[in-house]
């Protein structure tokens, strides 16, 4: 559906602000496409971007200040979601043997467990490939890409 008829309003400065309106209703939307999946599993899209990077770090741990880098949401405070995670038991922290004031973070075996599960029953291509073919999601990402500079 065109953004117009999505906000039912077609009152844009020129296509320059219709484009940032409509990159942040798409934003808004794939949110609550993808809530469905992590409320299944008690999980918050944070919690998900932190797991995920635990899980290609592994079994090396990582640091806060490398999940911070790698987030898809800079404004994350990750030292909480891994405060979080580890209530839940799928991160464990642990002191960095060489930099006692570093604190090493690692997936444990339910983190990864769950990751798996999801993996199988959650597909990203299938939000896209309905409504799009494979060149155009690479073009939307490129476009994207050059959007951000």
């Amino acid at each position: 559906m065109r953004i117009d008829d999505e906000i039912q309003s077609s009152n844009f400065e020129d296509n320059y602000h219709k484009a940032v309106i409509n990159i942040a209703y798409t934003a808004s939307w794939l949110t609550n496409a993808f809530k469905c999946s992590f409320d299944k599993y008690n999980i918050t899209q944070q919690q998900f971007n932190i797991l995920r990077i635990l899980r290609g770090q592994y079994p090396k741990p990582a640091t806060i200040n490398l999940l911070k880098e790698r987030m898809v949401d800079k404004m994350s405070d990750a030292s909480r979601i891994v405060d979080r995670l580890i209530q839940k038991e799928l991160v464990s922290r642990c002191t960095n043997n060489k930099d006692r004031r570093a604190v090493d973070i690692r997936i444990s075996e339910l983190g990864l467990q769950i990751l798996e599960k999801m993996d199988k029953e959650f597909k990203t291509k299938d939000m896209l490939k309905d409504h799009m073919t494979e060149e155009e999601a690479a073009i939307l990402s490129d476009l994207l890409d050059k959007l951000r500079g």
